[in-house]
């Protein structure tokens, strides 16, 4: 009797250790994509400085700077470390300095403004909508988004909208939509880093101004942007 009950008790546990050795083979396994893409939201933080100044002009306030959008990843190698990645955005560039713009019959005028003049705020800002395409050197793999990035790139930008402003205890001059500037804009840039932050950097490589002058010369500014690049999956 005890042979007999020993014998249906082996038949009911072999069972058991059969279906958890099927369970381990069978387990469903995770499918590495060997063909991912870098496509990204980006967002930038800029410190914006003028370049070429006129002879007296000086920026003694922070102006800051912003720009998003997204770019398509188009990798050129097996290993899909080197990729180039067109994209659209939109960028907002705020100058504070001391060039005062006026306008008369739809005529602009500038002139730099004395140290001795005392005035609250003046300044210019930018609206674009900007189509950059970068060429990209990355670490990455298809296990990790976490890698070293070298990204170079060149971007044009066209102008929307624009908006100067003058203020002093007399009051306010705020002319928008001045046709001096350039509508198109257009430099290169690098963004470098680890990972989502990166430092960031763009020269613009024609002038903010198509045809504005001071009662001396020919104002011929371009920019130089400093700051931190977020790039976000």
């Amino acid at each position: 009797m005890r042979l007999v009950f020993g014998f249906f008790l082996l038949i009911g546990i072999l069972p058991v250790f059969s279906q958890e050795k099927t369970t381990d083979e069978d387990a469903p396994k995770i499918k590495v994509d060997s063909l991912y893409r870098e496509d990204q939201f980006y967002f930038s933080f800029t410190l914006n400085t003028l370049q070429n100044k006129p002879v007296g002009l000086t920026q003694d306030k922070f102006s800051a700077g912003f720009s998003t959008g997204f770019l398509r990843d188009f990798p050129l190698n097996k290993n899909r470390t080197i990729a180039i990645a067109p994209g659209i955005g939109i960028a907002y560039n705020n100058y504070h300095q001391n060039l005062k713009i006026t306008e008369s019959n739809g005529t602009y005028a500038y002139s730099i403004i004395d140290e001795d003049v005392d005035f609250n705020r003046n300044r210019f800002s930018q609206f674009l909508v900007e189509m950059p395409i970068e060429l990209r050197w990355r670490t990455s793999t298809f296990e990790s988004h976490k890698f070293w990035r070298v990204y170079a790139g060149f971007k044009v930008g066209y102008l929307v909208y624009d908006r100067s402003i003058f203020e002093d205890s007399t009051g306010t001059i705020e002319l928008n939509n001045n046709k001096d500037f350039n509508k198109f804009q257009y430099g290169a840039y690098i963004s470098a880093g680890y990972n989502s932050i990166n430092i960031f950097a763009y020269y613009g490589l024609n002038p903010l101004f198509q045809n504005a002058k001071t009662s001396t010369e020919t104002i011929d500014m371009n920019v130089l942007n400093v700051g931190i690049m977020f790039y976000i999956l």
